[in-house]
Order: structure tokens, then sequence, then C-alpha cells
């Protein structure tokens, strides 16, 4: 007599992968989203606000990493450091991730050296960056382009690259919880598969509402207090728009650890008399610097500051002017530096023996932690060489004036929207030697002449 036996179903990968829910990859996308839970880390917003100290030296001239009483090399005080929950969180996740695999290469094992000198120009050896970074899928001519789903954003990433949502706090408590609902559109820090330094992340503001590019008041709150909780002088974050070397369309800052000042940290700065009647946020400009621009440090309110360089953001943003952001000294002093590099490169004016470097000078680049991908240019990088990669990205001075004046403007009073002017980013010319100068003038409007995919190149 014949019977039927019970036998285990056998299903293959497919077939498990279209059984799942969402597309089966676990990504951040609202596929997968749904009923997911992950680390939840939420700060004090007034804690935050009262870490701030003060980081200028008394003449008001020479800005330093933050820091009181008995300094160390850098302008640090040891004795006042306290490691806050979130660093060293942020730490362990990150090398949990690295023991995971889930990088593209070893960073750790990049060759890094200090370039003999006046200024203290930091070198990198990172040929594994240079071979594995996602290419840019964007126009370099436009630093405001609408979201495109299409293209890689961040709601694709696995969530086994996010190290936790970040958001505030309900009871002004610093908390951490290792399974929590993703609700609405959270807050993410994850991984930067392709990292420059140890601790390379990134902060995603409201990852799922897709935004672009583009600095806001309430995103770029979110990244001071970042840095504040973070409390640690050597974790800066930073930021680059469209145009000045982001390679992604989907809002974030970056961020990592660096045991030295950066240059820029470092270099003389003059005060301009703009912004002390209006909220407590003082303003100076770099001097002695390679790349001129402004300097934004706190005195009473982390809102106030946040405000004042988020406004100057959007200015530079409707004007099409590109530009790249630093914070630093735990979110009490930014950096805000409007560059014309891929225009001018677009038009044929940066020096070839720069160009043969394939360095694209973005954030960290300006800063003086030059990234470079080829041996022969790490084995014989000098000072002089990274000043004049950076003078190349610096806006000439006549530029600079109309573009400072503009900014501050919209820092402090404002910014009109509607009342965007046609303003060129470069309408002048400057030998990337520091020693001399050549000025001429384009009649053309900052990023107009710039065709994608003809010698530009993006990254950052």
């Amino acid at each position: 007599m014949l019977t039927i036996r019970r036998v285990e179903t056998l299903v293959s990968i497919n077939q498990q992968l279209d059984q799942a829910p969402g597309c089966g990859r676990d990504c951040l996308g609202n596929c997968c989203i749904p009923g997911a839970k992950l680390p939840l880390y939420t700060f004090g917003v007034k804690k935050n606000s009262s870490l701030h100290k003060g980081v200028h030296t008394n003449n008001g001239d020479h800005c330093i990493p933050g820091g009181v009483g008995k300094p160390n090399g850098y302008g640090i005080d040891d004795s006042q450091q306290e490691n806050y929950f979130l660093d060293e969180l942020l730490l362990a996740q990150w090398e949990d991730r690295m023991v995971r695999g889930l990088f593209r290469y070893d960073v750790t094992a990049c060759e890094t050296k200090m370039l003999p000198g006046e200024y203290g120009f930091i070198a990198q050896l990172n040929e594994g960056r240079h071979s594995q970074k996602r290419p840019t899928e964007f126009r370099v001519d436009q630093v405001l382009q609408a979201f495109d789903p299409k293209k890689f954003n961040f709601t694709k990433v696995g969530q086994e690259e996010v190290l936790f949502q970040f958001g505030p706090s309900e009871d002004e408590v610093s908390d951490y919880y290792e399974k929590a609902p993703v609700l609405a559109s959270p807050n993410v820090i994850a991984i930067n598969v392709s990292p420059i330094e140890y601790g390379h992340v990134l902060l995603v503001p409201r990852v799922l509402d897709r935004l672009p590019q583009r600095i806001d008041q309430d995103s770029f709150l979110l990244a001071l207090h970042m840095a504040a909780e973070a409390n640690n002088p050597y974790f800066r974050l930073g930021y680059n728009s469209l145009g000045a070397f982001a390679t992604i369309n989907h809002l974030h800052f970056q961020a990592y650890y660096l045991a030295a000042p950066f240059p820029i940290e470092r270099a003389p700065t003059v005060r301009i008399p703009y912004g002390r009647k209006k909220g407590g946020v003082k303003v100076y400009e770099l001097t002695e610097f390679p790349v001129r621009g402004l300097v934004f440090e706190i005195c009473n309110s982390m809102e106030d500051l946040s405000e004042a360089v988020a406004n100057a953001c959007i200015y530079l943003q409707d004007n099409n002017i590109p530009y790249n952001v630093l914070i630093a000294d735990r979110g009490s002093r930014v950096f805000l530096l409007p560059q014309c590099f891929a225009e001018r490169q677009a038009r044929g004016e940066v020096d070839q023996e720069i160009l043969d470097t394939q360095v694209n000078p973005a954030v960290w680049e300006i800063s003086g932690h030059i990234v470079l991908k080829r041996r022969k240019d790490y084995d014989m990088a000098t000072e002089d060489y990274a000043w004049k990669l950076l003078a190349e990205v610096s806006l000439p001075q006549e530029r600079f004036d109309e573009v400072k004046a503009e900014c501050l403007k919209a820092a402090f009073d404002g910014c009109h929207q509607g009342d965007v002017v046609n303003v060129g980013a470069c309408n002048g010319i400057e030998n990337g030697n520091h020693k001399a100068s050549v000025k001429d003038s384009f009649k053309t409007s900052s990023m107009d002449s710039i065709v994608p995919g003809e010698g530009v190149g993006v990254e950052g």
C-alpha cells in the first residue's frame, strides 16, 4: 500500500529572501525599518550648553584647541578632560564593526606623518580610499540639488552599519538603550565604510526623510550637540557641500578622532567687530593660513551659535557657493570655509602638479589633514606642497571680502529667502604659491561653466 510520508521542506536562499519581510537586506529603508529595533543614545540638551570653555588666548588673536588650566603640548588641559559615555560607546561600537569586517580596508594600517615646518600639516597615505571609495553620482556645478532615491543614499545601508540612533532625552540625562523601536525618522550615527581615520563615522539627520545635502537650523544644531556630547577635543565633525567634495546627496556630517591639533585650529585669527550684540557669538577671520575663512565662537548659547552659522551656510547654498565646515573644540568653535577648487579645476586654472596627486580638498584636507592616494606623493609631501594645494581652494581676497560681508549679514540679520543674488565664488585667480598672487576677473558666475564628468573629481 502506498503511503505519504512527511519530509522537511527545503527552500533556496532566494526563496527565503522573497518570504522575508522587506527587501531581505535588512537596510534602513521603509521596506525593512518598520518594526525594527536599533540601539538608541539620548543626550541632555541643557547639559551640553554648559560644557563650553573659552578657546582663545588672552590677546584674542590665536585659536587653540579648548581647555583651561595648565595645557599640554596641544594647548589642551588634560586634567580637565572627562570622557563622557558617548565617547567610549562610539569607539567600542566602531571597533566592533571593524572586527566584524564591515570596513573596506584597515585604516589603522595607513601610514601617517606630520610634515616638517611651521604649520604642522598632517599627511596620510590611504590607497584603499582611492581604490574602493564610492564614486560620485551627481552634478558638481550645483550646490543645491533635489534628492534622487534612485542613487545611493543612506537608507540603502545595512542596519549592521548603524552604531545607534541619536536624539535628545526627555529628562536631560544621557542614556543608552541596546534595543529601541525606530520611530518616525531617526537621526543615526553609522560607520563610514571608507574611513579616513580611527572612529570615522557619519551623522545622518532624520535619515528616512531623505533630505538632500544642505544644512538647515535643526541639522546643524544636532551636529553641535554631537560634538558637545563626545566632549573630546580630538573629535571633530566636518561637512562638505555639493561642489565642495561631498560624494552623496543625502544630508550627512562626518566625524573622526585625530590625536593632534589640526593646523587650522592653531592658525592666527583677527576679531571681526560683528555679532557681539547678537546673542553671544563672536566672529574671527583666519590669517596666515592658505584658505580664507570665518571662525564662529560660542559665548553663551549653543543655539545662538547654530543659528548664526546655519544662516551663513544657507546664504552660501542659496547663492551656489560651495563650502566646507569644521566643528571643533567640543562644538564651541566652527570654521566656515567657502571654496572654489572645483570651479577652477574645470576652467583649467589649477596647477597640473596639484591635479596629478588626485587630491580633492574637502573639509579634512582644508583643515590640514592631507589624505594622499599614491605612495610617491606621500614620500615627497612637504609643507610647501600642502600650502600650494590649499591655496588653490581659497577665494581671492576681493571676492572673499564680498562673500564674508553677505555671510555676516545672513548670520546675524537672518537669511532673506528670495533675496538671492548671482555671486560667483571665484572672480579672480591667485597663484597657488602663497608668496605671489595674480588677480583677474571673470564675467561668468560661480559654477556655471562646470560640466560634470569632464575633469572634475569629487570625494569627501
